[in-house]
């Protein structure tokens, strides 16, 4: 009996030739030597936060001193540090709780603004034919070779003059005050995040299946409805990557918010508090080490909550089909 072998497309061996490549990677991965590798970094990593963590529950006369590993042989516990902190009633305490709020109005709308727009912007990017879409994608990329700081000089011009042409004012100076700094400081947080964020994002949805739109296309499908239906959903694991980059960035930004929010308690955040503590009570370890901690708890805790989300995003681009 003569038994035939089917074919093998070109399409077969391509797809096959993908799956042969993530497998090895795939072992790399999760070989031995690699999860050493990582156990050690994670190790190398921790013991300094672990340290911190301590720290801050020490009292002042042991944290001056002994080292943090002391605790262990000699463990003293306390919260006045944080109550320092916190909620002290003199300025030179901290007084973080209210820094802290100015932290999070700043940082939620400057990481959904520009995920808003850069999702709009890569998907038209993508699947949108229009003249000139190609170079307007060029000119995205090579922003982000413009240094942020080359950028605060004209923002701050635009903010505080205006656009004008010829004489003519095309756009008036903002004169914001107070609280409305905040605008300023989302503003120039969503521009300097457009860039990377259309570039990652366009990445993600160009390699979505072309059938996928085609279908939904012959089906009457708009582009608002291919992007609210299908889009979103497809791309949530890259959102959520970008999503995390921007806050750690945003929450972490001393030098933005900074020179657009000024360094008034009303909408400083934590980072511009932490400097003044460090620069004038240097030697308040104790307040310092606790200041600290509350300043990255939250990027810890955006950060583990959205982890599985985070490593889906990184890995989906990364193997095609």
């Amino acid at each position: 009996m003569t038994t035939t072998t089917p074919p093998v497309t070109a399409g077969t061996q391509d797809t096959s030739g993908r799956s042969t490549r993530a497998s090895r990677v795939r072992k790399r991965l999760s070989g031995r030597t690699a999860t050493l590798v990582t156990i050690v970094i994670a190790v190398v990593w921790t013991i300094p936060t672990f340290g911190l963590f301590v720290s801050s529950f020490r009292p002042e006369a042991q944290l001056k001193t002994t080292g943090w590993w002391t605790f262990f042989s000699d463990p003293q516990f306390t919260l006045q540090n944080y109550q320092d902190v916190l909620f002290g009633r003199n300025a030179s305490s901290g007084q973080l709780a209210a820094y802290f709020i100015n932290s999070v109005v700043i940082t939620l709308p400057s990481v959904l603004f520009p995920i808003a727009f850069a999702a709009l912007a890569a998907y038209a990017l993508a699947w949108i034919n229009f003249r000139g879409r190609d170079w307007l994608y060029i000119s995205i990329f090579a922003l982000q070779i413009v240094p942020l700081q080359m950028a605060l000089v004209p923002l701050l011009s635009f903010f505080s003059r205006g656009v004008s042409l010829g004489g003519v004012t095309l756009m008036p100076a903002w004169n914001l005050d107070g609280a409305q700094n905040f605008a300023q400081v989302w503003f120039a947080h969503t521009c300097f995040a457009l860039p990377f964020a259309v570039y990652l994002l366009h990445n993600f949805i160009s390699q979505l299946p072309k059938d996928l739109m085609e279908a939904a296309r012959v089906d009457g499908a708009t582009h608002p409805k291919i992007f609210r239906t299908i889009i979103l959903p497809l791309i949530a694991p890259a959102l959520a990557a970008l999503g995390i980059f921007q806050f750690l960035w945003v929450w972490n930004d001393l030098l933005v918010a900074l020179i657009f929010a000024g360094g008034s308690d009303v909408t400083a955040p934590l980072t511009v508090r932490l400097a003044e503590l460090a620069g004038t009570r240097g030697n308040e370890w104790q307040r310092l080490t606790a200041g600290a901690f509350v300043s990255i708890v939250v990027p810890l805790i955006v950060f583990l909550s959205l982890q599985r989300y985070f490593v889906r995003g990184l890995l989906s681009g990364s193997v095609k089909g």
